[in-house]
């Protein structure tokens, strides 16, 4: 059984919301999956193992609201869809390389853009968050 981490009860509270049994469920399923990019169908499915009538309107909803408190992180990766995953405030937040032949989404931890935001600071910009995708073909892909 997965334990509420004691920031994201304070991170709900501050926001007036409860920690609800879908919350919850949807809580584990990303916990579960810490560093997966999770459609909200995904975490439907996933969900419904804990909380058996969660349905998809409330994922969202979920999903959304938690987002909206920096508790879990949301992108997108050209496919139309909406990706979520749980946030970690102690590190910036990383890079991701999408292979354009399997769809493999990998993750680069290191922040290779200090430089440019601090150019930026330098230049009088305040630097509140960047993203960063690169679309690469994988090992296992790259063309012969």
């Amino acid at each position: 059984m997965f334990k509420i981490d004691k920031k994201i009860i304070e991170s709900l509270d501050k926001a007036g919301y409860r920690l609800t049994q879908p919350r919850k469920a949807i809580l584990e399923v990303m916990k579960e999956n810490k560093g997966q990019h999770l459609t909200a169908e995904e975490v439907l499915l996933a969900a419904r193992d804990k909380a058996p009538n969660i349905g998809i309107a409330t994922v969202y909803r979920c999903l959304e609201s938690l987002t909206s408190m920096d508790i879990l992180y949301k992108t997108t990766f050209d496919e139309g869809k909406y990706r979520y995953e749980l946030s970690d405030e102690e590190i910036h937040r990383h890079h991701h390389v999408i292979c354009p032949a399997c769809g493999k989404i990998s993750e680069v931890e290191e922040d290779l853009l200090c430089s440019l935001e601090q150019h930026l600071e330098d230049q009088g910009y305040e630097v509140v968050d960047h993203h960063l995708k690169v679309y690469a073909y994988c090992p296992e892909c790259i063309p012969k």
